[in-house]
């Protein structure tokens, strides 16, 4: 960072051999950033040809794949942290799933009749 040095104090019992940087009070140091938690619902669909797509629908256009479910949730975490890193960077808002609900319908519905 331009005008700040990293400094290590050792020997202070107040930050342990960690790396502050100078200029700065401890608390607005990077250790003390807020962080925010978000929930996003995440659907995750079978492929013909195996493994499953995740979607989010909360952010328009993220999408992933995985081989197995475990893989596919851990890519949708990958992807979502992406998104979120792209939106700060254009200063847009972060949408969330905190306000959703999610429900399934199950539909019954008659065939068309073969001719």
């Amino acid at each position: 960072m331009p005008g700040f040095k990293v400094a290590r104090h050792s020997n202070s019992a107040t930050t342990r051999g960690r790396p502050w940087l100078t200029g700065l009070r401890q608390r607005d140091s990077i250790a003390f950033m807020a962080k925010t938690r978000c929930h996003y619902n995440i659907m995750l669909r079978p492929e013909p040809e195996g493994g499953y797509t995740a979607l989010v629908p909360a952010l328009p256009g993220c999408v992933t794949y995985g081989r197995t479910l475990e893989e596919a949730r851990e890519m949708a975490k990958d992807a979502i942290s992406g998104y979120i890193v792209s939106l700060r960077k254009h200063k847009d808002p972060i949408p969330s799933d905190d306000n959703t609900l999610v429900a399934s319908l199950g539909l019954e519905y008659a065939e068309a009749a073969r001719r």
